[in-house]
């Protein structure tokens, strides 16, 4: 059996809490040697650990496998200095958005094994979509706990650059904002032919979410998908030759889309 490697969570809020529930759930760490570091923990994680005996707030912890930092970027340079300790020898994992390797190193200098990852917001209910960047001095071995713990929330991918997690970020991280406004817009669209709006926004949310369940239960591609539902001379296709027709209007958008986010993902990167 494949050891379990023994995790430091420092910050259990939105993310670190949807992270740790994972974990539990999946059973991806040695609870017995793993901790939870987060003054201001919500009483819902600090249960959960109790329950599982994992400590929270140990006057002294170290030899960590794996220590992830999930708190608010703003705060890493005040809180991360006082966790010096725990994080002797272990890979450290951050998923704090925009705070490069090169921060981390500073805020961090006993460190010398980095990953960064950039989970998506639906990783909260285990949906999520992560990019992974890990350092020359990260094993395999290392990297593949560090796979598991982020698969618990979802889908993870590796990227081989750090400037590739600028790219993931306006893809993934910021997708479903993309998809969350397509909603809002087919809703304005449906009513704007006529339905009540309450009607239009409920059938265009639940088509949303219906929409995603099947690609994920089908196994067959969107593309593949989108061809299958389409039926030639049908209602599908009058509305997809005016997204996707000569004009290439969708794919045209996105693009530009996608675009200035990653441009803007390297500019808060510094």
């Amino acid at each position: 059996m494949t050891k379990k490697p023994s995790v430091a969570l420092i910050g259990a809020g939105a993310m670190g809490g949807a992270l740790f529930r994972g974990w539990i759930g999946a059973g991806s760490i040695d609870v017995k040697s793993s901790a939870i570091f987060d003054p201001g923990a919500p009483e819902e994680i600090v249960q959960l650990a109790q329950t599982d005996g994992v400590p929270v707030n140990p006057s002294d912890a170290g030899g960590f496998d794996v220590v992830v930092v999930a708190v608010k970027p703003q705060m890493a340079a005040k809180v991360l200095p006082s966790y010096a300790d725990a994080v002797e020898g272990a890979v450290l994992l951050s998923v704090m958005a925009g705070t490069s390797v090169a921060t981390l190193s500073t805020l961090m200098p006993n460190v010398k094994k980095f990953v960064r990852a950039m989970p998506n917001l639906p990783a909260a209910i285990g949906k999520g979509a992560t990019g992974l960047y890990a350092t020359d001095g990260v094993s395999d071995g290392e990297r593949q706990n560090v796979e598991k713990l982020m698969d618990a929330v979802g889908l993870s991918v590796w990227v081989e650059h750090e400037k590739d997690i600028d790219l993931v970020t306006a893809v993934s991280g910021s997708g479903p904002a993309y998809f969350f406004l397509l909603a809002e817009a087919l809703a304005d669209a449906g009513a704007a032919v006529g339905l009540d709006p309450e009607t239009a926004k409920r059938l265009a949310e639940a088509t949303l979410a219906g929409a995603g369940a099947l690609m994920a239960a089908d196994g067959r591609s969107a593309g593949e998908i989108r061809k299958a539902v389409t039926s030639p001379g049908g209602t599908t296709a009058a509305a997809l030759e005016i997204l996707d027709g000569d004009e290439k209007a969708i794919r045209k958008l996105m693009k530009d889309a996608v675009a200035a986010a990653a441009r803007r993902a390297g500019e808060l990167a510094g």
